[in-house]
């Protein structure tokens, strides 16, 4: 079987990372290893880490992109699961991760959804509705594939090391999933599971500045795709793909 790796990049969250670490303690298929990114916290986040018998790498850079990297890069598994600190999956998570990949060899990237735990019900639902199944439905669209959601999602060891360089991993001004997501090869098969779930935080959304922060991003993160990775240029290429294939095909007629 697998081994798999959960990493987790972590500024300043160390409550939140415990009760995450928690979670995957009581899990049904336990990691192989989890592996805790720093982003140069000032509080117990590496001390509840360690405790919690993770292990811990430092990124002094700032950002979601840079300690996610990181953490891929520092990663051994056969499979690469993440999580952020606030996050809570449920004890099958990793069980379901690694029976779906198992099962289904030609997945290069498994996803799921959050759903939030905590906040005002009214915001949360909103943000439910619109941010999470706004993302998943417009990115889908547009990449022609579903979307990966950075808050839970594993993909294989090889797919990490063969997009690693040419995503914008120094860049904390936008959304890693999504830059991630525009860099997959073409060929690489991400599948969207509306079963795995994992709870989220609605932290973001508390504030008008937090939610102003993601949209900023995610201009920034669409803009700087254009116009190679447009919708139309992306539908370009796998007709093209597509094509090609068919013309390879046994007893193909060229």
């Amino acid at each position: 079987m697998p081994s798999l790796s959960v990493v987790i990049p972590v500024l300043d969250d160390a409550e939140m990372l415990a009760r995450c670490l928690a979670a995957l303690a009581v899990q049904l298929r336990p990691a192989d290893e989890i592996v805790v990114v720093d982003n140069g916290s000032t509080d117990d986040t590496a001390a509840v880490a360690r405790s919690a018998g993770a292990r811990v790498v430092e990124q002094p850079v700032r950002g979601i992109w840079p300690a996610a990297s990181a953490g891929y890069d520092a990663a051994t598994g056969d499979i690469i699961a993440r999580l952020d600190a606030d996050s809570r999956p449920p004890e099958d998570w990793l069980l379901h991760i690694e029976a779906e990949l198992v099962d289904a060899p030609e997945v290069g990237v498994l996803t799921g959804r959050g759903v939030f735990y905590d906040g005002n019900p009214f915001v949360a639902g909103i943000g439910q509705v619109l941010y999470i199944g706004g993302y998943f439905w417009s990115m889908g669209l547009w990449l022609g594939n579903p979307p990966i959601f950075g808050s839970n999602f594993a993909m294989r060891r090889e797919v990490w090391l063969e997009v690693r360089d040419r995503v914008h991993r120094d860049r904390s001004d936008i959304h890693d999933d999504l830059d991630l997501s525009f860099h997959l090869a073409m060929e690489t098969v991400v599948r969207y599971d509306e079963r795995l779930t994992v709870g989220i935080s609605a932290r973001p959304f508390a504030t008008l500045n937090g939610f102003g922060r993601r949209l900023r991003w995610a201009y920034t993160t669409l803009s700087m795709h254009l116009p190679d990775q447009s919708p139309w240029r992306r539908r370009i290429v796998r007709r093209r793909r597509a094509r090609d294939e068919q013309n390879e095909a046994p007893g193909a007629v060229a």
